[in-house]
């Protein structure tokens, strides 16, 4: 099975949807032996994109984490690149982190969020809006410029058991002890076409 250079991954945009249909495209091509449809189009879309993926990597965002907040084993290292999905084509750059304690976490979380993404100029999608009366645990969405669906968009969300299986993650016990959790920088496609946050 091949990958791109930039590297083909198995995450989802935001962890929604594809992370699955990767895993049932790996299982196919590990028994067939040969390249699936699937590759053979993530090649190709994914051609020429390694600059706008240095982009997204360099958003500082990704580095910004509450304090006490630690990068759990087997997830040190910026993950980044392209992958497709139905023919579209996906950038992202993403770090996964781990803040140790119990439910009550994620609201730091949360918080720490909203602030950092305001001082760094991301807009609230409609929905994230929304939701900060409450102040509690919730996925956030924030795109760059004053257009809801600009090209470049942020999501932070936390990490669940169907999440980290369908990545075929293998976690390690900071998992057990805390909040997981992901900052992903994404574009909506290699061309630049508009993708938005879900409202």
């Amino acid at each position: 099975m091949s990958t791109t250079g930039v590297g083909l991954a198995l995450r989802s945009r935001s962890g929604r949807g594809a992370a699955l249909l990767s895993a049932a495209t790996l299982a196919t091509g590990a028994l067939t032996g040969c390249q699936t449809l699937v590759d053979a189009a993530s090649d190709a879309g994914c051609d020429g994109t390694e600059s706008r993926v240095d982009e997204l990597k360099a958003h500082g965002i990704l580095g910004s984490r509450p304090q006490g907040t630690v990068v759990p084993k087997g997830f040190e290292k910026l993950d980044a690149g392209c992958w497709t999905d139905s023919g579209e084509v996906w950038l992202y750059a993403e770090r996964t982190y781990v803040l140790p304690g119990g439910e009550g976490d994620k609201a730091e979380v949360t918080r720490h969020y909203r602030a950092a993404a305001e001082r760094a100029g991301w807009q609230p999608s409609r929905a994230t809006r929304g939701s900060a009366s409450a102040d509690g645990p919730t996925s956030l969405c924030f795109t760059l410029g004053t257009k809801a669906d600009d090209t470049t968009q942020l999501d932070v969300y936390f990490l669940t058991r169907e999440i980290l299986d369908a990545e075929e993650s293998v976690t390690g016990p900071e998992f057990a002890s805390g909040t997981g959790y992901r900052v992903a920088v994404t574009s909506g496609a290699a061309d630049g076409s508009t993708a938005g946050c879900p409202d």
